[in-house]
């Protein structure tokens, strides 16, 4: 009888090998002793009663708790028969019982917070690209293919996130996209995870370089102009009034079509060769990268990278002000659209370009999160909700890529310019003079400031850690690894600074493993081990893989 009375959430003294189990002093529910409450005497919500699930559970309790009385403590309660932590009680002395609060959910982000951070996380430079990659395929394709490209890359980034949980007799609750890989396909799963990893961000590092010397060089540029009351526009190829565009590389020999509203740039035979001490030391391509050296090398050195983490909400800002930037663009020069299918006219492009392949490699990069979703998603507070979430989040990101793309290629004033005009960075089309596109050149240079640290202070813990078994082996070590990366930004900012070409490659290749191969693979040996395979899924996924391959190559033919 005395046995029957005593409470079965009792503390007990614990054998060496399992310390803190059956304590009530732990939130761990995995090591409380559950019990049957009844519902009179539960504190909290009315409606709250408990499930005939936990009465059952209660039952078989009962059973192991005479079961514990010896010194084996194999004999307590396994976990499938502890209760889940809505039906777990805590006693108390006064005949009541209060429900513990789950601390799973300590930290947790309700599903708005969790969208916008996927949304910002992937909000990146490829935007910038977009409208260049539109003007690539065409206009009516490369909406088509922005369009068909998002949903693929959503669905594949759904069969990576519930990659884990189709793991049977294993805890993959702390597993990332790499350990998953790992138990499908060994090491060599492993060690190609991170390596395609570490090409996205590395492309993202020598995009950022290739960016910052850009937004550095018309920042002082425009300085620099304003202070000395220097007006570009005669040096300039674009349209005239108060809302420029300009065509930094124009085609204006003897068969280009010339309009009267366009400004051709005067240049004198006799001035050739002259340049001012400060373009010849405030140059895109010769000296500002050179520059940055000096204020990220230092930086990209430290042990870590937590004080730049306070400054990723700059992100948020800069694409914000990005699209009032593209609205406001787009009210002022109006919409200036012609279509034409097949045929190349002058001043527009056809609808149907055979370089679209550029447009999907950028597109690869631009909606890829494939390697981290498992982590951003573990913060969900309602877990349940994990594919509506990313399905919203792809569904806004998408949005936000259709609209700067649309708005740019439709507002570029074609004519008197011509729609190959736009640029891979759609902000080099704006003079340096432009005070809205100045702020959003400042704002983009110190949000890439503030974010190139934390990238690589990723591929150094990723790549040390896994080499040396330490993300920070020694300064010398550090060093070394930081100049190579450094060095890799500097080289294609001075002799290949073509934003779109490097996203395009980095994104095929990256997407290639992480995207298309991997997730394909994995999915298919899970519903082979269950039994659940069938040829239209079969089929389905080689073709993914088919078309992950095609991108890659077709990037080289473009």
């Amino acid at each position: 009888m005395e046995e029957e009375a005593r409470p079965l959430l009792a503390s007990q003294q614990n054998a060496g090998g399992y310390p803190h189990r059956g304590s009530t002093d732990s939130m761990d529910f995995r090591g409380k002793r559950p019990f049957y409450v009844d519902p009179m005497l539960l504190i909290g919500d009315p409606q709250e009663r408990v499930s005939a699930e936990a009465a059952i559970l209660n039952s078989r309790v009962h059973y192991y708790s005479k079961l514990t009385g010896s010194s084996d403590r194999l004999l307590s309660p396994p976990n499938h028969v502890i209760p889940s932590a809505e039906d777990i009680y805590i006693y108390s002395p006064l005949g009541t019982a209060f429900k513990v609060a789950s601390s799973d959910n300590v930290g947790k982000n309700p599903s708005i917070i969790t969208i916008f951070a996927i949304w910002n996380t992937m909000m990146g430079t490829s935007i910038l690209s977009i409208p260049w990659g539109i003007k690539q395929s065409g206009f009516t394709f490369g909406i088509i293919i922005l369009i068909l490209t998002g949903l693929l890359m959503l669905y594949c980034c759904y069969i990576s996130l519930k990659s884990p949980k189709s793991i049977p007799y294993v805890d993959t609750s702390e597993w990332e996209f790499p350990d998953v890989c790992r138990h499908y396909f060994g090491n060599f799963g492993l060690w190609s995870s991170l390596i395609f990893s570490m090409v996205s961000l590395v492309g993202a590092m020598v995009v950022y370089w290739v960016l910052m010397s850009n937004f550095l060089y018309n920042t002082g540029q425009f300085i620099y102009n304003y202070a000395h009351n220097v007006s570009s526009s005669d040096s300039e190829f674009g349209t005239n009034g108060t809302d420029r565009v300009i065509c930094p590389f124009p085609n204006i020999g003897p068969e280009a079509n010339i309009t009267s509203n366009v400004i051709v740039p005067f240049t004198s035979a006799n001035d050739g060769n002259v340049s001012s001490p400060f373009e010849h030391w405030w140059s895109k391509t010769n000296t500002i990268p050179l520059y940055l050296i000096v204020l990220l090398l230092p930086l990209l050195s430290l042990r870590s990278a937590s004080f730049f983490a306070r400054f990723t909400f700059l992100g948020t800002i800069s694409v914000i002000y990005l699209i009032v930037l593209v609205t406001t663009k787009a009210v002022r020069l109006g919409i200036n659209l012609e279509f034409h299918w097949f045929n190349s006219p002058d001043f527009y492009v056809p609808e149907f370009r055979l370089m679209f392949p550029q447009l999907t490699g950028i597109l690869t990069l631009a909606f890829f999160i494939h390697n981290c979703i498992i982590t951003l998603m573990k913060s969900n507070k309602h877990q349940e909700n994990n594919v509506r979430d990313l399905s919203i989040a792809y569904v806004l990101v998408g949005l936000t890529y259709l609209y700067v793309g649309v708005l740019i290629f439709a507002a570029f004033p074609s004519p008197p310019l011509a729609k190959d005009c736009i640029e891979p960075n759609f902000l080099d089309n704006f003079p340096s003079s432009d005070v809205m596109v100045f702020v959003a050149r400042t704002c983009l240079l110190f949000q890439m400031i503030t974010v190139y640290p934390l990238l690589g202070y990723l591929v150094r813990v990723q790549m040390l850690g896994q080499i040396f078994g330490n993300p920070y082996p020694s300064f010398v070590h550090v060093l070394v690894f930081n100049v190579l990366v450094v060095g890799a930004g500097v080289l294609m900012a001075k002799f290949y600074p073509n934003i779109g070409s490097i996203i395009r490659y980095s994104g095929a290749i990256c997407g290639l493993a992480l995207v298309f191969i991997f997730p394909s693979l994995i999915h298919m040996i899970s519903l082979k081990r269950q039994g659940a395979l069938r040829w239209p899924s079969t089929i389905f996924h080689c073709f993914l893989i088919v078309l992950g391959l095609a991108n890659l190559i077709g990037q080289f033919f473009m």
